[in-house]
């Protein structure tokens, strides 16, 4: 099993030396690959409706993760750079193409893309993006992808887009790994049908369930590709004990990711660590245990 590291957004300072330093420290510890989130705006909950249920507020700091792997593609060799994920529907999909394919080349061939809906309305507004069509746009958006990705010019009409005969340069090398993530039933029917993974945000049941419903769904359809299942769990505490028990847990349903997160969000109450050596250290006892086994 793959394992990883979540990117701690909000809890060390914004320098370009933090971020190296912790980049550069997961890396040197043996981690496999770096996940970062995607934001582009907090909103503040109060009084809204519908509600705002998420974790995260105005008071979160979140970098823009396609630009923070140009960064990382340049300082760091090995990690795999995984956005966890990126909301595509309020962006647009050319631009998202663009990006991605610039991130692909400066790494050499290290990103992996996941995809997902989101859940802050107030952020697709203020994007300019529908958010009651976020779940059919990405359908359509992933099609985009490929072919932006695949070809030097396409012409291509669909329900919302409208390509005619252009392209990005220079193309992705090589292919950019799509996944998905989201824990809904059409969440898993778009990963076994269009992705070659899922990432889910937290390791708990509803992700037992869900890599299970996975598994089922591409029987179904007959698909034995190779197809991998990420997951993440917290180990501000007892580091140790939560990255073994999640790695028995997930390589028993199939995982063939865990990635471990020391970020603290206002859905974790734990003691969160506020600089970048605290949260190395609590990321080297956990992997040192999943190396003892």
């Amino acid at each position: 099993m793959r394992i990883g590291a979540v990117f701690p957004h909000h809890d060390f300072d914004n320098s370009p030396d933090a971020i190296a330093r912790f980049a550069l420290g997961i890396e040197e510890l043996g981690f496999d690959h770096l996940l970062a989130y995607d934001h582009v705006l907090g909103a503040e909950h109060a009084d809204r409706v519908p509600p705002l249920n998420g974790p995260y507020d105005e008071s979160h700091g979140f970098r823009e993760v396609l630009v923070l792997f140009g960064y990382l593609a340049a300082i760091t060799s090995r990690l795999e750079l995984t956005v966890g994920v990126l909301v595509a529907p309020q962006r647009q999909t050319a631009l998202i193409a663009k990006q991605a394919a610039e991130v692909q080349l400066l790494s050499r061939g290290r990103l992996r893309l996941g995809l997902g809906t989101g859940w802050n309305h107030v952020e697709y507004q203020s994007l300019g993006s529908d958010f009651d069509r976020r779940g059919e746009v990405l359908d359509d958006q992933v099609n985009v992808l490929r072919q932006l990705w695949s070809k030097p010019v396409i012409d291509l009409a669909t329900k919302h887009h409208n390509i005619p005969r252009a392209g990005i340069t220079p193309l992705p090398e090589p292919a950019i790994p799509v996944w998905f993530g989201g824990y809904s039933p059409p969440a898993y029917r778009r990963s076994a049908s269009q992705g070659e993974g899922h990432i889910f945000g937290h390791l708990d049941e509803r992700a037992i369930d869900g890599a299970r419903a996975l598994t089922e769904l591409r029987r179904e359809v007959g698909d034995d590709r190779p197809f991998g299942l990420d997951a993440v769990i917290d180990v501000h505490d007892d580091p140790e004990r939560r990255a073994t028990d999640g790695l028995r847990h997930w390589g028993d349903i199939g995982g063939t990711h865990l990635t471990l997160r020391t970020m603290g969000s206002v859905a974790s109450p734990h003691a969160v660590p506020t600089d970048v050596d605290r949260h190395l250290e609590l990321l080297d006892r956990a992997l040192s245990a999943l190396r003892r086994g």
